[in-house]
């Protein structure tokens, strides 16, 4: 799935392509701005995104085996929520309708805590 896919899955929800477009985009730079900042992007049962730094370190050229110094990075790392792993490793059964990575709902309200 593509943006325009991602735009257009949002707008079947929504009804209006321009503020499913507006939603998606909002959210996608709001996420990179982030993880940019070094800020933890947390979507409850879809995943994570983090920042991370790569230190510096030696590899080796796999042509020549000669030596290479590669710089210190930083690198965007994913780790997917546990109900996502679920439902692409088909522990968990894929909904016909509705929000997949939901949470269930009780049937009851629970009592609130003193």
């Amino acid at each position: 799935m593509n943006k325009a896919q991602l735009i257009q899955a949002v707008a079947k929800v929504t009804g209006n392509r321009a503020q499913a477009a507006d939603a998606v985009e909002a959210a996608l730079d709001a996420m990179v701005r982030a993880v940019a900042a070094g800020e933890v992007v947390s979507v409850t049962g879809f995943g994570s995104l983090t920042s991370e730094v790569r230190p510096a370190r030696t590899a080796r050229n796999p042509q020549t085996g000669e030596p290479i110094e590669v710089a210190e990075r930083r690198v965007v790392k994913f780790r997917p929520g546990a109900r996502f792993q679920d439902l692409v490793a088909g522990r968990r059964a894929m909904p016909e309708s509705g929000n997949c990575i939901q949470k269930d709902r009780p049937e009851a309200p629970h009592p609130a805590r003193p």
